[in-house]
């Protein structure tokens, strides 16, 4: 059984970040020592690694929590996980998608920026309506 900083250390997860799961319920309360300081085994570590792989792909909380009960189920529900990771793909499409938009919108307010000039034209194209 490990401390709070030594769970944070070897998964990767922040301690406040660690407490936060805990108090909204990602993952279980860990035991506690005499002393009241938690205690984390190997699988709480465990928990915190896959969390940590979850949210660094994009999973929001939920669907990370989701991931994470269909691990610890004794039959792995591939067809579950498949359609979660499908609409998770499908999000990042949009958002690839939003932020190409977002560049050329930038890139046109850009175009005709020279430095040196009194009006710039991007705050004037800004304030227009």
């Amino acid at each position: 059984m490990i401390a709070i900083g030594e769970a944070s250390r070897q998964s990767g997860v922040g301690i406040e970040t660690i407490r936060y799961y805990e108090r909204v319920g990602l993952v279980p309360r860990p035991e506690r020592a005499a002393n009241n300081r938690r205690l984390y085994s190997a699988a709480d570590v465990g928990r915190l690694r896959f969390l940590k792989k979850c949210r660094d792909l994009g999973f929001a909380l939920a669907d990370a929590k989701t991931l994470l009960d269909l691990s610890e189920q004794c039959s792995d529900d591939c067809r579950s996980v498949k359609e979660l990771a499908d609409i998770h793909i499908a999000d990042v499409r949009r958002k690839i998608s939003e932020l190409t938009e977002l560049e050329a919108a930038l890139n046109e307010l850009t175009a005709n920026c020279a430095s040196g000039n009194v009006a710039c034209p991007m705050l004037g194209r800004l304030r227009s309506k």
